[in-house]
């Protein structure tokens, strides 16, 4: 995948590169420079981000910076995939499957070419369309 291209962004790596005492701070900073197009979410993505930040004040105004300046695609609009993202749950009951990784999934049903950028182990379980493997970009 070629910089620019664009990813599908979930929270964690968000909240990696958000705060410097994360884990995957130097993974996610590396990850983030490397790409320049679009970082395509969805809103329950970002209300994950913002619980997750919640007791850092200085985080919390970064992420609301980012959201301010228009950083993120959030085009996907769940009144309209609420049928898509419901039966995706349904299908992933066991794991189980929460509303931002069902969002995200179905935007990777709708924007094939980009891969999701995750910390979360279960996009190896997921599948877009029930059988295709999603490109993701996690830590080995």
């Amino acid at each position: 995948m070629a910089a620019g291209d664009g990813i599908l962004l979930d929270s964690g790596p968000l909240v990696a590169y958000l705060a410097s005492d994360e884990r995957h701070y130097d993974w996610a900073t590396q990850q983030f420079s490397q790409f320049k197009g679009p970082l395509a979410t969805c809103e329950a993505v970002i209300s994950e981000a913002f619980f997750l930040l919640r007791r850092s004040p200085r985080h919390l105004k970064s992420l609301r910076a980012m959201l301010t300046d228009g950083v993120f695609n959030l085009t996907f609009h769940l009144e309209n995939e609420g049928a898509a993202v419901s039966a995706l749950m349904e299908s992933y009951h066991d794991v189980p499957m929460s509303l931002a990784d069902a969002c995200l999934v179905r935007l990777s049903e709708i924007h094939a070419r980009l891969p999701v950028m995750t910390l979360d182990s279960d996009f190896r379980i997921y599948r877009r369309l029930r059988r295709q493997r999603i490109p993701v970009i996690m830590p080995e």
